[in-house]
């Protein structure tokens, strides 16, 4: 036997109306959730940025850093973001051959990188190289952190010289450092660069 429902047909209609309002909650309720997650992802990086701009640093610190005013990705420059799990990235980008001043060079970095003590995992060193290196540098390679990426074509387009990058989580790669003109200025080169990555690391507790 059927069943007569005992609601009017204006009950019945406000009960489809609710029902209707229930999922345009739940849609909203989750663009709300996912609009807050990209913003505790996205505005520390933000702010760790204008830590730099706006010379929050001591002066002096970030006379040889500077903030690139044109966009530039990892994306841009033919490297995948993705193998690097959203971490900072100190990038440098070798010469075309990594000489005695190349190889100072990275000893220094990678001291700082190393220098960086519990943050460390937040960070991955990364150096760029044109050409193979020899088999004694490979073999004090192998003993590092240093992740090994062959500059893709397009990097050899957009980087004209040899420098080291900071990258932000999202792959963005927005202040350069220029190398000293000699080794003698390869310590005050790390300290400036270890000082930077405290601030913004400070600042952002992504990555």
């Amino acid at each position: 036997m059927s069943s007569i429902s005992d609601e009017t047909p204006l009950e019945q209609q406000k009960d489809i109306q609710q029902e209707d309002v229930q999922p345009k909650k739940s849609q909203q309720k989750n663009r709300r959730s996912l609009l807050l997650v990209v913003a505790a992802f996205v505005l520390p990086i933000i702010l760790a940025k204008f830590a730099l701009e706006g010379q929050w640093l001591a002066t002096g610190v970030t006379n040889e850093g500077k903030l690139l005013t044109n966009e530039l990705t990892l994306a841009q420059l033919g490297i995948n973001k993705a193998e690097f799990n959203q971490q900072w990235l100190i990038l440098y980008s070798l010469p075309a051959a990594c000489n005695y001043d190349c190889e100072k060079t990275m000893e220094v970095v990678h001291n700082t990188y190393v220098a960086l003590g519990k943050e460390m995992p937040r960070i991955t060193p990364v150096a760029m190289y044109q050409s193979q290196f020899s088999a004694e540098q490979s073999q004090q390679l192998a003993k590092s952190q240093w992740q090994l990426v062959a500059m893709p074509a397009s990097a050899q387009q957009l980087i004209k010289q040899s420098q080291v990058f900071i990258v932000d989580p999202l792959g963005n790669v927005f202040l350069s450092h220029q190398l000293p003109k000699n080794n003698s200025q390869l310590p005050q080169f790390g300290k400036q660069i270890l000082s930077d990555m405290k601030k913004l690391l400070k600042y952002s507790k992504v990555g």
